[in-house]
Order: C-alpha cells, then structure tokens, then sequence
C-alpha cells in the first residue's frame, strides 16, 4: 500500500521532516475551553429557534479560543516565558534597498536576533511556489512590492519589543539609495471566455470553454498586457479559434446597427482591507538541534499552512532543519479569505527556528495588518453589451477586466477567472467574450477576500443593466426578468447549473416590496435639501473552488452522547451549530461535542494524494483512482462559502452510516422485527422527533436506548468519511454487512461498539469527471436587494432609508447564522459602495501609516439599523442541499446603492467608492 496521510505530506515536501496537525484542544488539561462543547441538551440547542450557537458561551464569557489570546504559558509543556518579533517592511519599492538603520534601537530596545535575506540563504530555506519571490528583500535590491520585508526582528522581553514597536512606526529605519523604478514582472495570469450558443437552447454551442477548455493568449513579455489578436505571432491554436469567435462578437457590438441599443461604458473598483477583528497572530517555539517545531496558528488554509512551512524547511541546514513540525489551530478572529494561503505563516515558523529554545510570539498589529495583510483586487473594467430593441433581450456582451493583483500572485490568476466567469450574472447571453489579466504592481498583494472577483464584476454589470434598461425606458425588474438565465439555461462557460435557480422567485419579491411599489411617491418627496432615490440590482454567486475536499469524525457512544470532528475551521461562521444541526438530522439530537480544525483526526483513512485536482485530465485520475486510498484532494481551506455545502458533507454521511448500520438495526431488537420483515428496509421511512425514533405503529424509542442496544450488539456506533466535489461529490461503493452500501463519499472507516477503527476499502469509486475542471462554476446562489437613499445636497450626505435583501440557500443549517452573515454582508457592501478605499502605491497601506483613522468602514450610523429586511427563501424540498452563501448577500448591496444614487441625483457613477464629497461635487 502507499504512504499514510502523514507520511506522504512528509513524502511531498518535508525533506524528512515528520508533521501532525492538531487542533488547540488536543493539549490534555488545557486550562482553557479545549473544542465546542454543549452544556446539555436540556439548557440550550442550537436546532431550536434562537437559542444560539455552540460556542457562543465561550466566546461571549471571554474563553481563549483564538491565535492571539495566547502567550507561551498558556501551552502545556511549553516554557513559560514568551519572545516577541516584529516584521520590518519596506515602504519604498521604486528605490534599491540599502541597508537597516537599527543603531536607533539600542540599549534596552536592541534585538536579541535580526533575520535577513542573507540568513536565508545561510539557513538552506526554500520557499513554497505558491508564494514565490523573496521572504526577505536582499540588500541591493529594489523591493518588489511596498511591505516587502526587509527582516525580522526578535526580541527576549516585551518592554524593548513594545517599545521598538513603536519607535518603527516611523518608517526612517529602512533606507534606500540609487531610484530604479518599479519591478517588473510577468502578469500573474491572463484568460479568454469565449462562448458562442447554438441557434436553439437545446442545440449544442457553437464554441465555448466546457467544450474546448480555457485559454490563454501567448505572454508577451515587453508588453504591459496580453496581446489578444488571433493574429498575433506564435498563438497557440486553441486559443486562436477562440479569439476569432471573440473578436467576432465584438465587431458585431462596434457594427453600426440601429437594432441593436449597443452601451460601451467603463467601470473601476478599489483595493479594500478584509478588516478582519483578529490581526494576524501566531505563536512557535522551537527546541533546536534538530527537535520538535511546535506552532500555534489561525488561518482558514491548516492543511496548507502545515504543508508550507515543511517545505520551507525541507532542505534547511542543522540545526535550523526540525525534525517533526506540530501545527495546533486555534480558532479564527475573521478571516473574510484574507488568512486563506497567508504567509505570514511562514514568517511565525521562521522566528521560532532563529531563536531556539525560545517561544516566540509575531502579531500584527493594526497598522501592520494594513502594511502586509491580503487586500482585494482593485478592478478596472470595460464592459460592452447588445441589446435588440424590438424584444429588450440581450444579445451579446464583451468584457475586458484588468485586476492589479500587488506584489505576490497569491491567488490573482484564479480570482481573474472567476470575476471573468461571472461577468454576465444572472442573465441569459448567447454571445459572450470575456478577457481578462491579472497583472503585477508594486501594491500591496491582493488575493482572496469575499466575493472574489464577482463583487467587482457584478457590481460593474448591474450598473450597466440599470443603464439599460433606462436608455430602453423599460422597468428595471422586468428587463432583468426578460434576460434572466432559466433553470436549465448554459452558463457562459457553457454548462448548466447542477443546482435550483431561483431568479424569478427573487425578482417577484424585489418587484413586490412597498421599497419598490413605493418609489415614486417617495421620490415626489425629494425637496431642496433633500433627493430620494431607489436602486435594485440581482446576482448570484458560486460556492465551491471545484476542487474541496471534506473529512468528517462522528462517534456515538453507549448513553447516547455524540462527539462530532470536522477539518474545517471556526472563523466566525458558525461552523460548529452547522455541523451539531447536521448531524442531528440523521441522529436525532444535538451533539455533545463539536470540534473543529481536528485535521488529526482522520488518518484511520490512510489518505493519499497526487496531481492537482484543479488541473489533472481524466487518464492521470482513472490511474490514480485504482489506489483505494487515493482522492484527489484531502482537505480544502475554508473559504469559497463551502461551510455549510462541504465543511459539514463527510460529517453527515458519517452520521448516516451510524443510523444506517448502528441505530437502526439496534431499533429493529428493540422493536423485535426480523430482518426478513419487510419493514426492516424501511430505515428512510424512519423520523426524529424530540430525541426519539419514529415509525407509525411502533413505539417511540430514545437515542440513549438505541445507542446502549448499538454499542451492545457490536452495531456501528463511530464512522469516519470523507468527500471530494468538483462541481459534483464523488460516490462509492462499500461493502457492509452483506450489501454494497453506496454513499456521496469516497473513503469510510468504521468502528463497532468501543472497538478499532476499521478501514472499509471501496470497491468501486466515480470521481466528478476531469472535464468539470472547465465549468466555470456549477454550484450558485442568488440575492437580490432593494435599497431606497436620501442624499443632503449641501452636504452630499447619503442615509439608507430602507434596504430589503432577500436570498436563497438551500437547506439553512442554522437560519440564526445565515441571517447573520447576511446583515454583515449588508455592512461590508455598504462600505465597499461607500467608504472604504486604499490607495495603490506610495499614499496606500504600503507606507505604513494606515490605521483606522485613516480607513473608513461602516458603522451603525451608515446602516438601516431598523430598517433592513432580510428574507431567506425556504428551500424547494425537504432535503435539498444547504448552499453556500456567505458570499453572494454582499455582492449585490454595492449595485442597488449605485443605482439609487442615478435615481436620486440623475448621475451615473463608474468608480467605487462613491463618497459624500463625491456626491457634493456633482451636486454642487
């Protein structure tokens, strides 16, 4: 057989370098809140309405649960005194580094340790691909981006670290000499989306990405973007039959055809800050001599982060080279896909390495998130759309999206897809040619944040339908519902959506809400001092990366108490309510235990991996697919709104291998039905209700009696699954029990009674096709929004009124948590419309000097505190699946404001953020 999990991440990267991954809770005696725990079931459930969340005691009593509540003491068996470090950046990335001035920092401020580049190179790092450049910025170098850094500075006690602190604020310890310019280097990625319909719905495209892949054009290294002509010199052939088609579509845009109401506007979008409440923290200590690395980290990426870091030092150098790496996850303060693949990981681990024996401690602080932290793509787009006159239907849409992706790629090739992917929205375009690059600048890095390219894209789109719709003097609603896609319609990537569609259902509820009925009258009140305007706008949003992996842990034991484990991480989402709820389902109540980020508790499964899921082709797969321990991916970062849809996957269908092969055949003695009674396969006819066990005409029967009767009889009573979705699950075969149990995972380990663990190989096994690599997205979710303004002509100062954002999801798992993510959805769009901006280069967070003096995010006062309504669409069947959907309430909030602002003031405004000096300026 092939490698466990453990000695194949050792394989993979580590260089002979041992790594476990552990939740925080995993220190026995902890003197903290060690995982999610119910204080019983009588006293609070999260399945009942209002009563909360499993870790709301915890966090609302004030319990360490997070990264940065924690100092060395805090950790069994470390020591007990914490070391601090500081990041010094760069905060000039035109000019060749020259040189620290630390002789400022002496006396009692003086450094224990200074790492540099030159320290690197001494200690035999290797950095992983994923963040390639240099950690550190040598010495005669011109930084390649501002917030680069320059070293690392450590220092034994806390008094000389707060107080160097502070003396670095002023950015004069890092030096510069002879002025070069920016760096350059190649763009990040650049991509086509070209899609030609068939002359029928049900005839096949014409051309598309599902059928022909995704395409590139040839880099151009001396050119500032992509040459994107078919004709240009050395053009791969796929590519150039989809730019003919391309540049076909946009000559029948720039015909002059008076049928056809042709728009050609541009839009701009800015760089954010995820303004996550928890900078970025973690805590490492190292024993030297080639001993133990022990971590404490919060990222929403632990499989990765552990992984990073053993590649870092796969090929160091004694004594820097450990030789077992333990990463403990803590929960996260907000991670929004900022702490989604952050490297600021690697800069903890190193600090620990550079000062063994010592644990050290790096946290930023506010104004050094602001310098290093990931921020969103600013987005310049310029969009071109075709509408036939007679019947307001679209019939053809050209997008060029040029993203500022900062200093490391990060992930700046992926979010340039997805906004590309997602550029048409919710609406049904026969003809589309979408190109899009994502380029280095001297910015700070911009990568993963919620939304994800959609914001951008959409906001710029729906704007432009509003524009639309008022140059056809048609209604707003109407016109988006004339063009919205249907359920079975191709998205421009060419595939349907797998999931429902509830287009029409959202924009009958916009249509209907008094915000909207009642928009004339209210903007007849516009006055001399005051204009009323009403905006609307309707999106949707992909949930998944096409490439997640899930684990789940479920254990029941003989009273009935349930233990739930799950690799996906707490960060503010809810998690943990979502994962008791789901279990539930199949178990009857609420779990006892709920643990999260217990990447340690799978390796019964003996998981293996290879390849990118992301990219491999059907034969590398198929191959692979014979080990019945391979699976295309283990384990996912929680980002992508995948909480709900995977995080809580391999932990349901774990529990329903328990009911399945635990609880119902303990109900069957109990109940004494024969298996060759035909009731006894029944088991889907079977209900929960309060804890009990239902079937009409027999009698109730309580979990604790079943668990009691499973753990007696050597039923099932623990599983441990896991699940791989490419835009579907994967399904396998397992034999149990005399019979081919088939299920939506593709890994299964069982325990009977209080026994072993034991692994059940499958004996067949269907992975979602390679091909789904090439769909854009097959998963969505939709929101629509309706907002009405009042705007101060004096002063351009903007109220919402009213705001009405209604969505669906599926099955909500826990509807107080989805109600919630959505009003901080609302928040953060309207920041985003609003407020929030940084500037690129040398006046943005790069310098820095930005804090929240500076940065403007919403508060109560810019919100409709009482008078924002939100409705959660009920799902379309009992059992439909939850949907991700985190994501998809913020996109629309920009739009609909954007639109009530040209409903109020007749302005039509192309950048973000619209603030009120803006507003006055076009006012005055």
């Amino acid at each position: 057989m092939g490698p466990s999990r453990r000695e194949f991440v050792k394989w993979l990267s580590a260089g002979g370098i041992s790594v476990s991954l552990s939740h925080l809770a995993s220190a026995t005696g902890a003197p903290f809140a060690a995982h999610e725990t119910l204080p019983g079931r009588g006293k609070f459930n999260p399945a009942t309405k209002g009563a909360g969340r499993v870790d709301g005691v915890a966090k609302v009593t004030g319990a360490k649960l997070y990264a940065s509540d924690f100092r060395a003491n805090d950790l069994p068996g470390w020591p007990q005194a914490t070391s601090h470090a500081i990041l010094v950046r760069a905060n000039d990335a035109t000019h060749v580094y020259t040189g620290m001035d630390l002789a400022r920092l002496g006396g009692a401020l003086k450094p224990s340790v200074v790492v540099t580049a030159s320290d690197l190179d001494r200690i035999g790092t290797q950095v992983p691909e994923f963040y390639a450049g240099d950690l550190f910025c040598p010495v005669g170098k011109t930084p390649l981006y501002l917030g680069q850094p320059v070293a690392l500075l450590i220092f034994e006690k806390f008094d000389a670290f707060d107080r160097a602190r502070l003396a670095l604020r002023d950015g004069t310890f890092v030096q510069f000499g002879e002025e070069t310019g920016p760096v350059v280097v190649p763009d990040y990625g650049a991509f086509r989306f070209t899609r030609v319909a068939g002359p029928s719905p049900d005839k096949p495209d014409v051309y598309s990405p599902i059928q022909a892949g995704w395409v590139s054009p040839k880099t151009v290294q001396s050119a500032a973007l992509p040459v994107w002509s078919a004709l240009a010199k050395d053009t791969p052939a796929d590519y150039a039959k989809a730019a003919k088609y391309g540049e076909q579509i946009r000559a029948e845009l720039a015909a002059d055809d008076a049928s056809l109401l042709v728009l050609d506007r541009e839009f701009e979008t800015q760089s954010v800050d995820p303004m996550f409440l928890e900078p970025e923290c973690g805590l490492a200590w190292y024993n030297g001599k080639g001993g133990n690395l022990e971590l404490l980290l919060g990222v929403q990426s632990p499989y990765e982060a552990a992984d990073s870091i053993a590649h870092l030092f796969g090929k160091a150098r004694a004594p820097y080279k450990p030789a077992h790496i333990n990463a403990q996850f803590a929960h996260v303060g907000g991670g929004f896909g900022g702490r989604d693949h952050t490297p600021f990981i690697l800069y903890v681990a190193l600090a620990a390495v550079c000062f063994p024996g010592k644990p050290v401690r790096l946290a930023h602080d506010r104004y050094q998130q602001f310098q290093a932290g990931i921020k969103r793509h600013a987005i310049k787009m310029r969009s071109r759309i075709g509408i036939d006159r007679a019947t307001g239907k679209i019939k053809a849409f050209a997008a060029d999206h040029v993203l500022d992706g900062g200093g490391i790629a990060h992930f700046s090739a992926s979010v340039a897809v997805v906004a590309g992917t997602g550029a048409i929205g919710i609406y049904d375009i026969p003809k589309v040619d979408v190109r899009t690059v994502a380029v280095h600048s001297r910015g700070v890095t911009a990568g993963s944040m919620r939304g994800y390219g959609i914001l951008q894209a959409m906001t710029a789109l729906e704007v432009l339908i509003d524009e639309a719709a008022s140059e056809l003097k048609a209604d707003p609603i109407d016109f988006r519902r004339r063009n919205a896609l249907p359920q079975n319609g191709r998205t421009m990537t060419g595939n349907p959506y797998i999931v429902s569609v509830r287009t029409p259902e959202i924009l009958d509820k916009l249509e209907k809400h008094p915000i909207w009925q009642q928009r004339a009258q209210f903007k007849q009140t516009s006055s001399s001092d005051r204009l009323v305007g009403t905006g609307v706008a309707c999106v949707t949003k992909d949930y998944g990366s096409g490439a997640d992996g899930s684990l789940g842990r479920v254990e029941l034991g003989p009273d009935g108490k349930i233990a739930i484990y799950c690799d996906h991480v707490e960060m503010g989402n809810g998690i943990g309510t979502a994962l008791a709820n789901r279990v539930a389902s199949h178990l009857g109540v609420i779990a006892d235990e709920v643990s999260v980020a217990r990447v340690d508790s799978f390796d019964v499964l003996g998981l293996v991996t290879s390849g990118d899921p992301a990219t491999m082709d059907q034969k590398t797969q198929d191959a692979a697919e014979k080990n019945p321990r391979w699976v295309p991916a283990i384990s996912s970062p929680t980002s992508s709104s995948i909480g709900a849809h995977v995080g809580t996957h391999s932990a349901g269908e774990a529990a329903r291998v328990i009911f399945r092969f635990g609880l119902w055949p303990a109900a069957l003695e109990l109940w004494h039905i024969p298996k060759t009674d035909p009731r006894a396969r029944q088991w889907a006819s079977a209900t929960w209700q309060s804890g009990q066990l239902m079937m009409p005409g027999l009698e109730p029967l309580a979990l604790p009696a079943l668990a009691a009767t499973a753990h007696a009889r050597g039923f099932v009573t623990a599983a441990v699954a896991h699940s791989f979705s490419r835009w579907a699950w994967s399904r396998a075969r397992f034999p149990l029990f005399g019979e081919q149990y088939r299920a939506d995972i593709d890994a299964l380990a069982i325990r009977r009674s209080n026994g072993k663990f034991e692994r059940i190989n499958r004996v067949s096994v269907k992975f979602p096709p390679t091909d789904n690599n090439r769909i854009g997205t097959a998963y969505t979710s939709m929101c629509g929004t309706v907002v009405r303004v009042e705007i101060e002509r004096a002063t351009g100062a903007l109220r919402i009124a009213k705001a009405y954002s209604v969505f669906e999801c599926g099955t909500a798992l826990v509807p107080e948590v989805v109600m919630g993510q959505s009003q901080g959805g609302f928040a953060m769009g309207v920041g985003y419309a609003l407020l929030e901006t940084l500037p690129p280069f040398e006046g943005g967070p790069g310098n820095g000097e930005w804090n929240l003096g500076r940065y403007l995010v919403a508060r109560g006062s810019d919100l409709p505190l009482r008078d924002l309504e939100i409705e959660m669409l009920k799902p379309q069947t009992p059992d439909e699946a939850p949907k991700g959907m985190a994501e998809v309430v913020m996109i629309p909030i920009a739009p609909a404001l954007i639109n009530a602002i040209h409903d109020a003031t007749g302005h039509r405004f192309r950048a973000l953020p619209v603030t009120a000096s803006l507003l006055k300026g076009v006012l005055a």
